[in-house]
C-alpha cells in the first residue's frame, strides 16, 4: 500500500490535509485517511493525551486532597493552602490542559464554537477566579469569605482537565477500534512475493517491487500476492476473506486470481496483472476508507444543531450566572460561578457530533469483511427504507454464462456421441453456446477431434464434418434451409423453450438426431436470497431485455410476480421512476453497461462485482461476490446501523436536555442539590465514550 499522507476529520470529512493536526471546525484531531496496518501503532494524539494525563494526575490528586482535608491541617493557613493549590495546579492547567485552551482559542478566532470553546471557558473561568483570589484576596468582599477563608476552585479546574483527558483517551482508543476492519484487510497482503526469474531460478522480493507482467510462484498455503492470471498448475483458492465464498474455488490456467486470497493445496505460476493500488484489495480498502468519511443524511440534523447549540449553551451559562448572582443564597457569586461552569462543561457537543460518523464507520468495515462495498453513508441509510427491488436477469439472477442443461435424443444415438461431435465442430466457433458445449465435453472427459471442414452461418448455425460424419447444428430454420426434414422433436424443443432454455437442433448425415438445451443457469443462492428479501416485506420485480417466454420461465421458478421483458435501458429507468412517483423506495440490481442508467436513477443502485466497471461506478453498493444474499446482509446491516445512529442521537440530545437544567441548578430549590463541575466533567466524558461504544456494537450485530 502507498504510504499514508492524507489526514481527515471523522466529524467533518471535507477537512483534509497532508499532515497531522486538528480540525478547524470542531477541534478534533485529524486521523490518517488509511490507518496503520498494525493495531499497536497508536495515533500521536492518543500518545500525547496519555502522557499528559499520567504526569498531571498526581498533581490533580494532590490539589483535590488539599481541598478536602487542608482545613484540618494545623499550622497550614488558608492563604498557604491556596498558594500550594495554585502551584500544584499550574502543570495541570498550563501544560496538561494546554491543547484544550489552544483549540478553544482557535474556535473563537475561526468563529466556529465547539466543545473546546466550552471546556476552555469553563476551566479558564474557574482557574482565573482562583488565581485572582489567591494573589489579590483583598479585592473580594466579605460575602466571598466562608468560615474565615476565601473559597478557591483549583480542584475544579484540575479535575475537569484530568477527566477530559481521561475521556479523550477512552474515546480515541475506542475510535481506533472502528478502523479494525480496514486494518484486518490491510494485513491480508503478504510482505513478499516469489518471483520466477527464469532458468529454474526463483527469488523472494518485496511486494512493492512486483510489476505488472511479472511471473510469480504461489506455493500451497501461501497468500496470492497480487491480482493476476494462472499460467501453469492447478489449485483451489480460498477467497472467503474478500468475497465471503465459504468453499475454495478451483483455479486452472486462464483463471483470475485475487491478491490476498489463500492458495490451499496446489502450486501455481501466475502472471501479475494488477499491483499496488490497482489490486482488488487496495481498491476495496480505498472504497471503504472513502465511504467511512461520507456523511449520512441523518448527520445533517446534528450538524445544523451543533453550531447553534454551543452558542445557546454559552447563553444559558451566562443567564445561569446572572440568576444565581441575583437571587442565589450567599455567597451568591460563588454559586453563580460554579453553576455557570457546570453548564459549560456538561453540555459539550462531542457526543452529538460523533453520533452518526462512528456508526457509519463501523458498519462499512463490517460490510467490507462480508464482501459488500458501500460508496457512501447515504446508501446505507436509504437501503434501510427500500420497499421494492428491481432485478436484472442475466448475471444477476442467473450466472450470466450459458451452460449445457439437457439433451433430447433419437433412440439410435448416445449423449456422448452427439456432444463429442458437436463440441468437436464448435472448437472453431467463438459463440457462447460453443463454449458451453466444449465445457460440457470436458466434464464428460470426451476426446474432441479436428473437423475435416467447418462452415458458419452467422445467426443461424454451423455445419461441417467430423470423423466422416456430416453435422448440421443450429436453429429450426437453418435445418430447413439445409433440406433436413421437419424435426420430429419439435414438441420437446418447444417445451424446453417454455422453461427458459435456448434450443439447438443437431442433424447427423441429414437426419435429426438430437435437441440440446442451453440455458443461463439460475444461481444456486438466488432462491434463498429472494425468499429472505420477500420475508422482509420487499417487493421483487424483474426487468430484463430477454424474450418474454424466457423471462416468465425464470420468474415462475423464482416466484417473481411482476415481470418486464424485452425492456431497453430507458424502459428500466421509466419503471423505476413510475414506482418512485407512487411513493416507493426503489433499489435496482444489475451488472451490465445497459443497467447503468437505471442504477443511477434508483434510490439505491446495487451492482454485481463481476459486472461492468460502468455499472459499478453508477451504483452505490457493490456485491463483491455477486451473490444476491449480499443484499439481504446489506439490508440487515443498514437497518441495524440506522437504529444505532438514532440511538446515539437520541442519547446525545436526551443527555443534554437533562444535564443542562441540572447543572444550572434546577433541582436546588427542592432538593438542595447543586451539580459540581467535576461531576459534570465526568458525565461529559462518559457521554462521548458511551456513544463510541454503542457504535462499536455494530461490529458484533447478527446479520
Amino acid at each position: 500500500m502507498n504510504e499514508v499522507t492524507e489526514y481527515t476529520c471523522p466529524m467533518h470529512p471535507e477537512v483534509r490535509q497532508t499532515k497531522p493536526g486538528i480540525c478547524p471546525k470542531c477541534g478534533m484531531a485529524l486521523e490518517a485517511f488509511l490507518p496503520k496496518p498494525l493495531k499497536e501503532e497508536e495515533s500521536p494524539e492518543l500518545k500525547n493525551f496519555r502522557l499528559r494525563f499520567v504526569w498531571s494526575l498526581p498533581f490533580t490528586l494532590l490539589v483535590m486532597t488539599l481541598a478536602m482535608v487542608g482545613h484540618k491541617l494545623e499550622g497550614f493557613s488558608p492563604p498557604q493552602q491556596n498558594w500550594t493549590a495554585f502551584l500544584l495546579s499550574i502543570p495541570v492547567l498550563l501544560w496538561a490542559g494546554l491543547p484544550f485552551f489552544i483549540r478553544g482559542a482557535q474556535s473563537l478566532i475561526a468563529r466556529k464554537p465547539n466543545m473546546w470553546t466550552l471546556i476552555a471557558c469553563g476551566t479558564g473561568a474557574a482557574f482565573l477566579y482562583s488565581v485572582t483570589a489567591t494573589i489579590f484576596p483583598e479585592l473580594f468582599p466579605l460575602s466571598f469569605w466562608v468560615g474565615g477563608r476565601l473559597a478557591v476552585y483549583f480542584e475544579v479546574a484540575t479535575v475537569i482537565i484530568s477527566l477530559t483527558l481521561w475521556g479523550q483517551i477512552l474515546e480515541l482508543s475506542a475510535r481506533a477500534k472502528t478502523s479494525d476492519a480496514i486494518r484486518s484487510l490491510m494485513r491480508l497482503s503478504p510482505k513478499t512475493a516469489r518471483k520466477i526469474m527464469g532458468e529454474g531460478k526463483e527469488e523472494d522480493i518485496l511486494l512493492e517491487k512486483v510489476c505488472v507482467g511479472d511471473l510469480l510462484r504461489v506455493r500451497p498455503g501461501e497468500t496470492i500476492p497480487v491480482d493476476g492470471v494462472v499460467v501453469e498448475g492447478e489449485s483451489r483458492v480460498d477467497e472467503s476473506m474478500l468475497t465471503g465464498e465459504s468453499f475454495p474455488v478451483k483455479k486452472q490456467p486462464g483463471d483470475l486470481l485475487i491478491g490476498a486470497t489463500l492458495n490451499t493445496n496446489g502450486s501455481v505460476a501466475m502472471r501479475a496483472s494488477h499491483v499496488g493500488m490497482q489490486t482488488v484489495l487496495a481498491q476495496i480498502i480505498a472504497c471503504v476508507a472513502e465511504a467511512e468519511r461520507s456523511r449520512a443524511p441523518m448527520q445533517k440534523l446534528a450538524d445544523s444543531v451543533a453550531h447553534y447549540f454551543v452558542l445557546g449553551v454559552i447563553g444559558i451559562s451566562f443567564l445561569t450566572f446572572l440568576i444565581w448572582w441575583a437571587w442565589g443564597p450567599s455567597p451568591s457569586l460563588l454559586y453563580a460561578l460554579i453553576s455557570a461552569v457546570s453548564v459549560l462543561i456538561i453540555a459539550c457537543p462531542c457526543a452529538l457530533g460523533l453520533a452518526t460518523p462512528l456508526s457509519v464507520r463501523v458498519a462499512f468495515g463490517r460490510a467490507a469483511k462480508a464482501g459488500i462495498l458501500f460508496r457512501g453513508a447515504r446508501a446505507i441509510e436509504h437501503l434501510s427504507r427500500v420497499d421494492t427491488i428491481i432485478l436484472d436477469k442475466t448475471g444477476t439472477l442467473t450466472l450470466g454464462k450459458p451452460g449445457f442443461e439437457k439433451i433430447v435424443l433419437c433412440p439410435d444415438v448416445s449423449e456422448d456421441e452427439i456432444i463429442r461431435g458437436v463440441a468437436s465442430l464448435e472448437q472453431a466457433s467463438e459463440h457462447p453456446f460453443a463454449k458451453a458445449l466444449i465445457e460440457e465435453s470436458r466434464k464428460r472427459n470426451l476426446v474432441l477431434r479436428k473437423p475435416e471442414y467447418f462452415k458458419s452461418e452467422s445467426g443461424f448455425g454451423i455445419q461441417g464434418q467430423v470423423e466422416g460424419k456430416t453435422l448440421v447444428v443450429g436453429n429450426r430454420a437453418f435445418l430447413k434451409q439445409q433440406g433436413i426434414p421437419d424435426p420430429a422433436l419439435v414438441k420437446q424443443a418447444e417445451y424446453l423453450r417454455t422453461q427458459g432454455s435456448s434450443v439447438i437442433f443437431v442433424a447427423v448425415d441429414n437426419l435429426l438426431k438430437a435437441v440440446i438445451a442451453i440455458s443461463d443457469p439460475i444461481k444456486t443462492t438466488t432462491p434463498d436470497a429472494l425468499e429472505a428479501l420477500q420475508a422482509m416485506g420487499i417487493e421483487i420485480v424483474m426487468a430484463t431485455g430477454d424474450a418474454l417466454g424466457t423471462a416468465e420461465a425464470i420468474g415462475s421458478r423464482l416466484g417473481i410476480g411482476e415481470i418486464h421483458a424485452q425492456v431497453r435501458p430507458e424502459d428500466k429507468m421509466q419503471i423505476i421512476s413510475n414506482l418512485q412517483q407512487k411513493g416507493h423506495r426503489v433499489a435496482m440490481v444489475g451488472d451490465g453497461i445497459n443497467d447503468a442508467p437505471a442504477l443511477a436513477q434508483a434510490d439505491v443502485g446495487i451492482a454485481m462485482g463481476t459486472g461492468s466497471d460502468i455499472a459499478m461506478q453508477s451504483a452505490e453498493v457493490t456485491l463483491v461476490k455477486s451473490d444476491l444474499r449480499g443484499i439481504v446482509t446489506a439490508r440487515l446491516l443498514s437497518s441495524a446501523t440506522v437504529r444505532n445512529m438514532r440511538q446515539n442521537l437520541m442519547f446525545a440530545f436526551l443527555y443534554n436536555a437533562l444535564g443542562i437544567p441540572i447543572a444550572a441548578g434546577l433541582l436546588y430549590p427542592s432538593t438542595g442539590l447543586l451539580l459540581s463541575p467535576m461531576i459534570a466533567a465526568f458525565a461529559m466524558s462518559l457521554s462521548s465514550v458511551s456513544v463510541v461504544y454503542n457504535a462499536l456494537r455494530l461490529s458484533h450485530v447478527k446479520i
